[in-house]
């Protein structure tokens, strides 16, 4: 058990946002799947036996998803980071996450439940903190061009080489 673990809170998808998931990224499960009994449904408002709680893990980190009700929603001021090795991961999750979704810019994306994800390279730090100014000024203007990230364009704006395009 870690000791921090995000709650997300859904308006009754619980169950469903974690299978959703837990289907995208590997070394996934679902761990735990709790119903309303008589007290949590009267102090929540919810159907007594509906799922409560979903407990979740992608990649070793745990979630919570909560079905709260529709009393709040997802925002861009929370989202998740996925740091991708290749080009065809981040072209997978964002295909698959972005099913449903709706794509943004600088490879940020909204599920199908609301909730934000970065895709974006296991460089991407790398490349903006760099402490050559000049090389990640570079990133930052091709990444600012783009929604889903190109790490070819990235990696050659970071290296400087002519010709950096967009996708």
């Amino acid at each position: 058990m870690k000791p921090i673990m995000p709650c997300l809170w859904f308006d009754g998808k619980a169950e469903e946002a974690a299978r959703f998931y837990t289907s995208i990224f590997k070394d996934s499960k679902i761990t735990d799947i709790a119903h309303y009994g008589p007290s949590a449904s009267g102090a929540a408002g919810m159907p007594k036996g509906s799922v409560m709680t979903v407990i979740f893990e992608i990649n070793g980190q745990e979630f919570m998803g909560l079905n709260g009700g529709p009393n709040f929603k997802f925002t861009e001021a929370v989202s998740l980071v996925v740091r991708c090795k290749s080009q065809e991961e981040i072209d997978e999750y964002w295909s698959k996450l972005t099913q449903g979704g709706e794509p943004s810019v600088c490879g940020w994306l909204k599920d199908k439940y609301g909730l934000s994800w970065q895709i974006v390279p296991a460089s991407m730090d790398k490349w903006l903190n760099d402490k050559d100014p000049e090389r990640s000024d570079r990133v930052m203007a091709a990444l600012i061009q783009m929604k889903k990230l190109d790490m070819k364009v990235l990696e050659d704006a970071y290296e400087g080489k002519v010709g950096v395009g967009t996708r």
